[in-house]
């Protein structure tokens, strides 16, 4: 398949081109997730694993918990449907939805756009945080981490409808802050995971709210070696075998 016709690129750049991106808005990083597991399926490294997508025994998990184990929530959970529960399809999209009974992938997303020193400690906290919940459940997930850090040459955030741009003295560009920050999550964050793929994209916005990254293809081939990877190590579970 053409690799420009995969989704988490596509709806990573979506989540700023044309329109303002709001930070706060917590649904974001449960959207890119879903595309992540859309493209497992689209990847075809694992005829069981299309199968069981196909015959929603393998669903995306929405709430991102597992029925009765109380854990602190991941961006997306994906794993086995609790048995004689019912999966929900969504138009659309490949994956089911639906309460799963073990997370076999979890995925966990940070978007940095401004202020990154200022969070970079909570946000390498938070992803290694969640690992733990991933695996409080034993069996063996794969924990995917995804972080976009921009690299533009100023922004501007918004509370509200306030906007607050940077000024590149007390308020840093992004591209000021970005390669400390790349360097902090590979040294703090990547080790605890099996797969950490940092995203690299310029957004300033401020309209016509412009958004720059590699080609969607070049993106593509930069991504999905992770997650193949991660399909063919774990390829004696008894989803992917």
């Amino acid at each position: 398949m053409n690799p420009v016709s995969y989704e988490l690129p596509k709806g990573f750049r979506a989540l700023f081109e044309g329109h303002p991106y709001f930070h706060r808005n917590s649904s974001l990083g449960d959207r890119i997730a879903s595309f992540l597991y859309e493209d497992l399926v689209l990847l075809g490294k694992s005829a069981k694993l299309c199968a069981r997508v196909g015959a929603m025994e393998r669903v995306l998990n929405v709430q991102n918990r597992t029925v009765g184990k109380l854990r602190r929530r991941g961006d997306g959970t994906f794993g086995e449907i609790v048995p004689g529960t019912p999966a929900t399809s969504v138009g659309g999209f490949l994956v089911a939805r639906g309460a799963i009974a073990t997370i076999e992938i979890g995925a966990e997303t940070k978007i940095l756009a401004k202020a990154m020193i200022k969070q970079i400690d909570r946000v390498i906290g938070d992803l290694v945080r969640q690992i733990e919940q991933f695996k409080r459940g034993g069996g063996r997930p794969i924990c995917v981490g995804l972080v976009g850090i921009n690299f533009s040459t100023s922004y501007t955030g918004y509370e509200g409808t306030r906007p607050n741009p940077t000024d590149g003295k007390k308020h840093k560009h992004p591209i000021q802050e970005a390669e400390v920050a790349v360097t902090r999550l590979r040294e703090r964050a990547l080790p605890t995971f099996d797969e950490f793929i940092i995203l690299r994209f310029e957004a300033t916005n401020v309209d016509p709210y412009p958004f720059i990254t590699p080609s969607t293809k070049l993106m593509t081939l930069f991504i999905w070696p992770h997650i193949g990877r991660g399909v063919r190590e774990n390829s004696s579970s008894p989803t992917w075998a």
